[in-house]
């Protein structure tokens, strides 16, 4: 079941205070509506009824998905002892993948790699093979990057996009190929779900550093 609440926020333009209703937590399965308001953003979007300026507003949000059996935490903070217990402690050993992200658009993409069935593990993987591939192959230096978004699974290739600037380039990974390699090596990719892991780029970047400073990279 879907919660909401009417808080006081302060206009960050104009300093004005008014209501405005934020959601504790969606229920994707029972609410298609707010689902869909949570992957486009309006679900966050508001506008301040004295300078009509629109602004995006990030609160904490628990996003449950029972059919396709994710839990998500929105927060830039750890969940307390109390979430983890309601939420962690039935769901995790159920099977539900949980997750901590701490920005909106961690937060929608993470929406569509659960849908997808994807492995958001794999997701990360595909985004820092596809960034190698891309500064070996001199399409640009890291520092040319801006984004790397993942796009979609379909067919058993999952597609990574990597920007810079205005531009794109898409790459195609065979998701076999992302699970030949997690499987050779489970227990550098293992994560406990009861936590709200966090996984994203900073993740990836920090498991291949360790394995680097412990010389199992060339």
């Amino acid at each position: 079941m879907s919660n909401s609440r009417i808080v006081e926020y302060q206009c960050p333009y104009c300093g004005t205070k008014f209501e405005t209703e934020i959601y504790d937590s969606v229920t994707a399965d029972e609410d298609e509506d707010l689902r869909d308001r949570c992957v486009s953003g309006d679900l966050f979007r508001t506008s301040c009824p004295h300078c009509k300026q629109d602004f995006m507003i990030q609160f904490p949000l628990v996003y449950i998905d029972r059919r396709n059996r994710f839990v998500l935490w929105l927060s830039e903070t750890e969940p307390g002892e109390e979430l983890v217990r309601q939420i962690a402690g039935p769901l995790a050993p159920a099977g539900y993948t949980l997750r901590r992200t701490p920005t909106l658009k961690e937060f929608t993409e993470k929406i569509q790699i659960f849908e997808d069935g994807a492995d958001d593990r794999a997701v990360e993987l595909a985004k820092y093979d596809s960034l190698i591939e891309f500064i070996d192959n001199k399409k640009g230096t890291a520092e040319d990057v801006t984004s790397i978004d993942y796009q979609k699974t379909e067919n058993g290739v999952m597609k990574i996009n990597v920007r810079t600037g205005d531009k794109g380039m898409s790459f195609l990974i065979p998701v076999s190929m992302l699970e030949e390699e997690m499987e050779q090596n489970p227990e550098r990719y293992r994560v406990d779900d009861a936590s709200f892991p966090v996984i994203n780029a900073e993740w990836m970047i920090q498991l291949f550093e360790s394995l680097e400073a412990e010389g199992m990279l060339s």
